[in-house]
């Protein structure tokens, strides 16, 4: 990624940790790089391009803190993918939604889903069964992070002040979920 680009896209995710994301505007985003609206454009496009940059970013962030535990079974992989996540949702919680809104955008919008596939595939699932186990745990996995940090959630909470005890039973009963769907076949 461009320096220039990154430290826009940088200074954009910033903005809308502190105020949220109706606050990013272009005219927002130029203002802390300290360029013009205009001057942006060439590096992130409109402001449904900035937003894409923003996904990207995500992904990006999110590949980069959730290290491959290299000969970790599948099982602990999963967890940590749901754990980081989480992580990422509570780091960034104006801007993750835009990972269940918004169709992936840049190279690394597709870690996520090569990160899953890459553990169904250690876990035993078959080449046709992959791409239907990894929308569903990503649906669970951005849904649940999504709905906790806008609030849309049902409570309470049965287990912890910040749901994590919950959080981490659910993720053991998608792993046993992915194990009777492998089992199954």
């Amino acid at each position: 990624m461009d320096d220039k680009r990154r430290l826009i896209l940088d200074q954009a995710l910033a903005l809308v940790d502190e105020r949220g994301l109706g606050a990013m505007s272009m005219r927002a985003v130029a203002r802390r790089v300290g360029l013009t609206s205009m001057a942006l454009y060439p590096y992130v496009g409109g402001k449904d391009a900035l937003l894409d940059g923003l996904v990207d970013l995500l992904h990006l962030e999110l590949g980069a803190t959730c290290a491959d535990p290299g000969d970790a079974d599948w099982r602990r992989r999963l967890l940590a993918l749901g754990r980081a996540v989480r992580a990422l949702a509570h780091a960034h919680p104006g801007a993750f939604p835009l990972l269940l809104n918004r169709a992936s955008a840049g190279a690394s919008a597709s870690w996520l889903t090569a990160a899953l596939r890459g553990v169904l595939h250690d876990a035993g699932a078959t080449a046709s069964d992959e791409p239907r186990l990894a929308r569903m745990i990503c649906a669970f996995l951005l849904g649940y992070a999504t709905g906790e940090v806008t609030g849309g959630l049902p409570g309470p909470r049965s287990a912890g002040a910040d749901g994590e005890g919950e959080y981490d039973a659910d993720l053991a009963d998608l792993v046993r979920l992915v194990e009777v769907a492998v089992r199954g076949r």
